[in-house]
């Protein structure tokens, strides 16, 4: 018969054996999903510099040739300069919309206005861009024949418009949350003082909701970065297309990818998103909820 100190000792050991066990399990596991995720970085970030890159990640054979020959694409850089440009507009015309549309509906009690706002987001998911595109697109050919080319085909303007009108919804109904955690009490001490509730807006409220402001100009400029489909049925202007849509001449007309080209292209390609968010993350953070820190 087993004395019950021992007892009770096998039964602690046997428990420490589990979660030791436990533990090995969960960190392998998690090595396995950072392999999985890294290798395809560290292809992208080798392959550039080999001289004859394969789908495999090995030491490259070191080269610059691939930049010199990317750079030497009349399309390469002004594509590069479109897709900071389309970026840029549409990140304006979103965080502006946004502030606005959040600040009134947090503020202003309108009958149903919760309703509108879930309803907004549920349409905004369930109408995708591929569903929408024919009637964009005769939308757009009508609106710039009929009042101003700007508004029409071939127009970046056109384009930041569409794909505000995408995002918006979304764009609000994150940004309320960050408005609903500013305690009315400051506003109103403001407008006590003579406050217009633009100077409120400007110096009140925008301060205190930057985070969010951050998150959205962030989560906006990744999506217009990566939208191939709008930028390629708006805009026949080669010169006027994004570095998405140059993408796709980067496959032979069997379309084999030039792995040279293509991972050379996609490292400039991706480097301006990166910096953009390790600046953001670093000055600002990235909240998806708001609230006054007490």
């Amino acid at each position: 018969m087993t004395p019950p100190g021992d007892a009770d000792r096998s039964s602690a050991a046997r428990r420490v054996a589990w979660r030791m066990a436990g533990r090995i399990g969960f960190y392998s596991v998690t090595c396995l999903i950072a392999a999985f995720f890294a290798i395809p970085l560290l292809w992208l970030i080798s392959a550039p510099f080999d001289a004859s890159p394969t789908y495999a990640v090995e030491f490259p054979e070191v080269t610059l040739a691939n930049f010199a020959t990317i750079l030497a694409n009349p399309y390469a850089l002004p594509s590069l300069l479109n897709s900071v440009i389309l970026a840029i507009g549409t990140a304006a015309f979103v965080v502006i919309g946004a502030a606005l549309a959040a600040y009134a509906l947090s503020r202003v009690r309108i009958p149903g206005r919760d309703a509108l706002l879930y309803l907004l987001l549920l349409l905004s998911s369930v109408v995708t861009g591929t569903a929408a595109m024919v009637p964009l697109f005769l939308l757009v050919s009508e609106i710039g024949a009929a009042i101003h080319p700007v508004l029409g085909i071939d127009s970046h303007f056109a384009v930041m418009l569409v794909m505000s009108s995408g995002l918006l919804p979304a764009a609000i109904f994150m940004l309320k949350d960050f408005v609903d955690g500013i305690p009315p009490s400051y506003e109103e001490s403001a407008r006590v003082f003579g406050a217009s509730p633009f100077r409120v807006l400007k110096d009140i409220v925008v301060p205190l909701i930057t985070p969010g402001l951050a998150t959205i100009t962030v989560w906006t400029v990744v999506n217009v970065w990566g939208n191939f489909l709008v930028p390629f049925i708006l805009l026949r202007d080669a010169d006027k297309q994004p570095a998405a849509v140059l993408m796709r001449t980067l496959y032979t007309e069997a379309g084999q990818p030039n792995l040279a080209l293509l991972a050379t292209f996609s490292l400039l390609y991706s480097l301006p998103v990166v910096l953009m968010y390790l600046f953001v993350s670093k000055r600002y953070g990235f909240r998806f909820h708001g609230g006054i820190k007490s």
